[in-house]
């Protein structure tokens, strides 16, 4: 395995000479094809730490590595393709355009990457059909449940093959039921070898699907524990529940 994440001696200070960090002296590497879970309470870093990742942020000091990008170091433009192209994001309240259709949401990202219209409407029908959500194309947000928006951000996600997705909270505005399915979905798709960053601040719902834990406090890693997990079922067992599911 190789690092897809490179963080080494990495902090964030709020504002700049302002001595109070977000983030302090973080050092630490996620392997391609993990799923780390990043837990703590509200105020430890953990959004900041995502951000970082994502490219949305820099570090104040330290050195942070993404797909092989120095994301303190490299251009606007540069960052601007990690994120279209590297990464991909999962948001607690989904994001969602209420005025495009499911199908034009997913398409997004791939247009905004260059990908001609017609190869970005086959790809997103593509890859709503692979999350069991193919029946949802022609139909707006609005008219749909939680864990069916969800699902729609993950299709719009994974459209342009990241090679890490990000997911920040995905189950924090669903039910039980739909927040089960979200999470499956998101294990399965690590089982086929996706890399998942997941920052969640339920430690049970971590150590259910992580297979390591990464845990802050007042902005330092407190503790990096990686799990013993075996899961049931294959991957294509966990992502094979219906778009009626929630």
């Amino acid at each position: 395995m190789n690092a897809i994440v490179v963080m080494q001696n990495v902090s964030r200070l709020f504002a700049e000479n302002s001595g109070v960090a977000a983030l302090d002296g973080i050092s630490l590497d996620i392997e391609r094809g993990e799923f780390a879970a990043v837990v703590g309470p509200s105020g430890s870093g953990k959004s900041t730490l995502l951000n970082l990742i994502a490219g949305l942020d820099r570090p104040t000091s330290g050195r942070v590595e993404v797909c092989g990008i120095d994301v303190g170091g490299a251009s606007e433009s540069a960052l601007a393709k990690h994120r279209r192209k590297g990464v991909g994001f999962v948001f607690q309240f989904f994001n969602l355009i209420e005025s495009l259709t499911v199908l034009e949401n997913v398409m997004v990202p791939a247009e905004l990457a260059g990908v001609r219209r017609g190869k970005a409407k086959a790809r997103a029908l593509e890859q709503l059909d692979e999350l069991g959500a193919a029946e949802l194309a022609r139909r707006y947000p609005e008219t749909l449940s939680g864990g069916q928006r969800q699902r729609v951000a993950l299709a719009r996600a994974l459209i342009n093959a990241p090679d890490l997705v990000l997911a920040d909270e995905p189950t924090g505005a669903l039910d039980t039921r739909s927040g089960k399915n979200v999470m499956d979905l998101l294990a399965g798709m690590n089982e086929a070898g996706q890399t998942v960053v997941l920052v969640t601040h339920d430690i049970k719902l971590a150590a259910s699907y992580g297979r390591r834990i990464l845990t802050l406090r007042d902005g330092r890693l407190a503790d990096d524990t990686r799990l013993s997990v075996q899961r049931t079922g294959t991957a294509a067992d966990l992502i094979g529940w219906t778009a009626e599911g929630r």
